[in-house]
């Protein structure tokens, strides 16, 4: 058992974990769970090392305000961090993410202001830019700070290397949200481990880095209508787009056949990763992140349909 000087000191180290069921028989893929994070996803990397940095130049001082376009993820991350840290936390998000996800920002004492949906992503952002200038708070700017894909080259692309040291590894899935974790893990396999094969997974109806128009799409925490600054595309072999529908699915499967509880993205990186699985050659061994738990997408298509009452149906049909 770890003793530690704070909840903060438990981000990153997170497990990877085979798939048995999942994967297709002729290779082997594993799962990077980021759920395992203290804040239940990936982003709670991206937060710390976003402020630790903003410390270190002095941008923050006990008491300030935290202000973040986020979908989600990042402001619960944020409100975690803040709240661990001493500062307050605003977060300017899209109407139409999850109530889920506002609530917990909550929970950590963060405060949430909705933009309308009409306004995308970007809109989001022009809201928290303005609030910041007017209040005086910190801008995280998670899709342009370079110390996101920094913390992922030193940790997350740290952790794989040493979880896969002597073993073999042929491919690396990610989706892309500020692109953190496509940019920093991607440029370290590119020059550590030069044969691994990068694949970007993004929804097919918002699939920017293939060219084309941004669409409305269900991955929440994926692509936002603009290419974020952080994320180099040099670092990715293939773009895969994965649709709403197999996303979900796929989500279900994990939950229901590997005891792997996660969100829409996870569910979408995976199904990238069969996709690259049907194609690769036996004995083949495949990473997906897995960015988040699906506990924070009760409200969300994930969940269409799922009963909430007793399952008397079922039991009446074993006779």
């Amino acid at each position: 058992m770890a003793i530690y000087d704070s909840i903060l000191d438990t981000i990153g180290r997170t497990p990877v974990v085979k798939l048995h069921r999942v994967a297709p028989a002729h290779v082997e893929l594993y799962a990077k769970v980021e759920a395992f994070n203290p804040a239940g996803s990936v982003k709670d990397r991206l937060a710390l090392a976003i402020v630790l940095d903003a410390e270190a130049k002095g941008l923050l001082k006990p008491g300030d305000t935290i202000i973040e376009a986020t979908s989600g993820n990042t402001g619960v991350a944020l409100a975690a961090v803040a709240a661990a840290r001493g500062y307050k936390f605003v977060a300017t998000m899209v109407e139409t993410f999850s109530i889920e996800r506002r609530k917990l920002i909550r929970a950590y004492g963060g405060k949430v202001i909705l933009t309308p949906a009409a306004e995308r992503g970007s809109g989001m952002v022009r809201r928290a830019e303005e609030l910041a200038k007017k209040h005086g708070w910190f801008l995280a700017r998670q899709f342009e700070n370079p110390a996101n894909p920094a913390y992922h080259r030193q940790t997350t692309a740290a952790e794989i290397l040493r979880d896969f040291a002597g073993r073999r590894l042929d491919h690396f899935i990610t989706g892309w949200g500020t692109g953190g974790t496509l940019t920093g893990v991607g440029e370290v396999l590119r020059v550590a481990r030069p044969e691994v094969k990068i694949t970007a997974a993004e929804p097919v109806n918002a699939s920017l880095l293939a060219g084309n128009e941004w669409k409305p799409h269900k991955v929440q925490g994926w692509t936002p209508d603009f290419v974020p600054a952080v994320l180099n595309r040099e670092v990715a072999d293939q773009i895969l787009g994965v649709g709403d529908d197999e996303s979900i699915a796929t989500s279900r499967r994990l939950a229901a056949e590997e005891g792997i509880f996660v969100g829409i993205s996870a569910g979408a990186t995976v199904a990238a990763a069969l996709k690259v699985a049907a194609d690769a050659p036996k004995g083949s061994v495949l990473l997906a992140m897995l960015p988040d738990t699906g506990e924070r997408y009760f409200s969300t298509p994930l969940f269409e349909g799922v009963n909430e009452g007793s399952d008397d149906e079922w039991l009446a049909s074993l006779g």
